[in-house]
């Protein structure tokens, strides 16, 4: 491989595997940003959708394998940990959602664990997985990112899915008419009713804006904080490549003063996700009439 600069490094790490449309109007991987960039908005990034796919896989995998060993006798240490982590979604959901809706205790699991091992591949070796992927495929110059969480597309595509539940089970629960009211005649109210009338617009300016930020405050902040551990980690690894011995150790001890206070916000990351779900969820089943 030719000689990277620290810059082509470390834009080369940041770049999805993108399938599209090329500009001669094949369709197949992109081979610099800029030809990914030019596929526009009907892209698809196979690493993200990929590494997405297989870490549910193994969310699935798991929790079935406990679920069929299972035992009232002496629990192994697979039951043992997902007894405890069901218990501890389960606790949290009774505590924050005061709705009754037996969706919300498994979607909360489900958004707590995928997200958590989607996070926890910010601690492999940043080079190791791509290496793997360029030698197997026997293109050095590969692109191909291993943390989907820090791919916006991915953060967006969970926090649209739980605002369609939100519009969902707000229209449900108070009606169409009563989502309409929320929406046009909060948080400005009048008992005159021409006052309210002209009130209208601002108040549904106002909700609007209010409803809209869920979904693009969930996205964003699990999005920004991966996202910059990934940069991090990638700017060590550039400092770490520098050949100088004292520079090197430096580097090995801050990547792992950094993957130690990293998984505090792989974990966290995962729970704020899952509980600003289970509370907008429970705002949405509120029928104040």
């Amino acid at each position: 491989m030719a000689e990277q600069t620290a810059s082509g490094y470390i834009q080369h790490h940041l770049q999805n595997l993108t399938f599209g449309q090329l500009p001669g109007g094949d369709w197949g991987f992109a081979h610099t940003a800029a030809e990914a960039k030019a596929m526009g908005f009907w892209a698809f990034h196979v690493d993200t959708l990929g590494w997405s796919v297989f870490l549910g896989l193994i969310f699935i995998l798991l929790f079935r394998s406990a679920a069929k060993r299972a035992t009232s006798g002496q629990p192994g240490g697979l039951q043992n940990f997902v007894e405890v982590l069901i218990e501890f979604v389960d606790g949290s959901v009774k505590d924050t959602f005061h709705g009754r809706n037996n969706l919300i205790a498994p979607l909360a699991l489900t958004i707590f664990v995928w997200i958590f091992l989607m996070n926890l591949m910010d601690l492999v070796p940043v080079d190791f997985l791509p290496m793997a992927a360029a030698a197997i495929t026997g293109n050095d110059h590969l692109f191909f990112r291993v943390v989907p969480t820090t791919d916006p597309n991915a953060t967006l595509g969970m926090a649209l899915a739980v605002f369609g539940l939100i519009i969902f089970y707000s229209i449900k629960v108070k009606g169409i008419g009563g989502f309409l009211g929320e929406l046009t005649l909060h948080p400005f109210g009048s008992k005159n009713i021409a006052v309210q009338i002209l009130l209208i617009p601002v108040n549904f300016l106002l909700e609007f804006v209010t409803l809209i930020a869920k979904p693009i405050s969930l996205a964003l902040r699990l999005f920004g904080n991966m996202y910059a551990g990934e940069l991090i980690f990638i700017l060590i690894a550039v400092m770490f490549g520098s050949g100088m011995f004292l520079l090197s150790t430096l580097g090995v001890a801050l990547n792992w003063a950094w993957a130690v206070f990293h998984i505090l916000i792989i974990t966290l990351q995962a729970f704020i996700f899952m509980m600003l779900t289970i509370v907008y969820l429970s705002m949405a089943h509120e029928d104040n009439h």
